[in-house]
């Protein structure tokens, strides 16, 4: 609200998806290429194999050129995509760990200046200061690594910071030790997955082999290490947090399963290429890549999913609005923006008041404030696809953007604004999506009453013995039932109303009803 929105018509979401988990795919191996980079080295030394010497010299190039080159400028381009798309969040981190991302880009200058003298150093350096500059570069690269840990593993989890905004305890966070092993394991397998790319293209076969059975050393072991790893990660993370991956927005649960299938292939394919090392073609090599890059970015859109409702857990919003007054928050925290008014504190909107002439247009400056951060119109995640489904009214929209909270398991933040700025942004929602007069009454179809709530209610209720709806209800015969859906706000004035039909209404009430016998 502080700054102006960059509005992607595809998703602001999706672009720093894309361009982070590509960087840390990256990151990942310009960590553990480092160290391979070094054992390798002194393997050939102590073998006397001038072959997988050189070899290891074009490795080295490839190296450079894959995390030296591509892996700064997608490091620059994560920074330029989440100060533009989420200004609010990265000021946020910025501010709060301003000397630790001064110390990781000591060590990430470090790092570059390593690799690029270690590469020229082949030729013209004696083995042992070659060798201890691939030290130096494995170190900083790690080091570096240590740090932005902190700081990532800070947004999910920040634990006391939240209290005493210390920079230690927030730093040293829950999740920080679990998530720096795996992180570990992963840049290990990795310097061996990209080591197949390079070691696969070879045309002598005693090399070839020896190149892959080399790099499966790196890959098997830390594939049998990370379950465990990734077993006391989520042991870390607070219960509550896994709410995201329930009800109709599963997104953790869903990137669950492609973790599992691709981190299980990445597996079994590795160990394939020791039945003939020999003979393992390139193809399969970029297979492996690929697998493993799908168990890395499911990995990363698991901790992204998890997080939602929030930027930084517990703290701010994922709409850049703070969760608790406290100094310094510039007023955008959402018990001022309640009183004051979302467009009121909005320093880049055209609209400051709401009139009859201008709700549809201020009611698009409050979707871009408030919502365009997780949707957009038609694009990633779009609103009108679900609006045209659902074909709910604009005093049903109303109703419910009152209790987005509350809505698919708390994965939305709550509405911040006055009453006449929800109305706004619910007359815009209803003009994407105008009811069709053309649609036909479910009425004259039979339909199931579990099918009913599953259309009308599970947005915010789930179907067990202990959801308030079950338990609101159990004192209640199918008639009372039936009456109180015509008046839901008497039992909670931000449910919004039943928008079925009679005869839905009804089938409702005798389900809900036999629930209780």
């Amino acid at each position: 609200m502080n700054y102006p929105i960059w509005d992607l018509t595809f998703g602001g979401g999706l672009l720093i998806a894309v361009v982070a988990v590509t960087h840390v795919f990256v990151s990942h191996f310009a960590i553990g290429g480092g160290l391979f980079l070094v054992l390798t080295e002194k393997k050939a030394y102590r073998e006397d194999d001038t072959a997988l010497l050189a070899w290891l010299k074009r490795h080295t190039k490839f190296f450079v050129l894959v995390t030296v080159v591509f892996g700064a400028i997608s490091g620059v381009g994560i920074w330029f995509t989440i100060g533009l798309i989420h200004p609010a969040g990265t000021s946020s981190l910025i501010h709060a760990y301003v000397w630790g991302w001064a110390i990781e880009w000591i060590f990430f200058f470090l790092e570059i200046t390593a690799a690029l003298l270690y590469l020229y150093g082949w030729n013209k350096l004696d083995r042992k200061t070659h060798l201890w500059l691939g030290w130096i570069y494995f170190i900083a690269a790690y080091l570096s690594m240590v740090i932005i840990n902190g700081i990532i593993t800070f947004m999910l989890t920040p634990g006391n910071w939240l209290k005493t905004y210390n920079f230690w305890q927030g730093f040293f966070n829950p999740t920080y030790f679990p998530s720096l092993l795996l992180r570990t394991a992963f840049a290990l397998a990795l310097a061996g997955i990209y080591a197949l790319l390079t070691g696969t293209v070879q045309k002598d076969p005693e090399l070839k082999g020896k190149i892959v059975k080399w790099s499966a050393r790196w890959i098997i072991p830390a594939f049998i290490v990370i379950p465990f790893f990734a077993w006391w990660y989520i042991g870390n993370v607070p219960e509550i947090v896994w709410e995201s991956a329930r009800g109709k927005v599963p997104t953790a649960t869903r990137y669950a399963n492609y973790i599992l299938v691709f981190s299980i292939l990445t597996f079994l394919f590795s160990l394939a290429t020791l039945i003939k090392p020999k003979k393992v073609p390139f193809v399969f090599s970029l297979l492996i890549f690929l697998t493993a890059y799908g168990t890395m970015g499911s990995f990363e859109f698991i901790r992204e999913a998890i997080r939602k409702p929030y930027i930084i857990y517990d703290y701010m919003y994922a709409n850049s609005i703070y969760k608790n007054q406290f100094p310094g928050d510039g007023g955008l925290s959402i018990q001022n923006i309640q009183q004051e008014g979302l467009l009121a504190v909005s320093k880049w909107t055209a609209h400051k008041e709401i009139t009859n002439d201008n709700q549809l247009e201020a009611g698009e400056d409050i979707f871009l404030l408030q919502c365009q951060s997780c949707h957009t119109v038609d694009g990633y995640r779009g609103i009108r696809k679900v609006l045209v489904q659902n074909q709910w009214s604009q005093a049903g929209i109303s109703r419910r953007i009152s209790s987005l909270d509350k809505m698919f398991h708390a994965v939305m933040p709550p509405f911040a604004g006055s009453a006449a700025e929800r109305e706004a942004l619910a007359a815009y929602l209803a003009a994407l999506a105008p009811l069709d007069p053309d649609a036909v009454e479910t009425a004259e179809t039979e339909i199931s009453g579990e099918a009913v709530f599953e259309f009308h209610c599970s947005d915010c209720h789930e179907y067990a013995a202990d959801d308030t709806l079950f338990t609101g209800m159990a004192k209640y015969d199918v008639a009372q039932i039936s009456y109180l859906m015509t008046r839901l706000d008497s039992l909670d004035e931000e449910m919004p109303p039943f928008e079925g039909t009679d005869a839905e209404r009804e089938t409702l009430a005798r389900w809900i009803a036999e629930q209780f016998k």
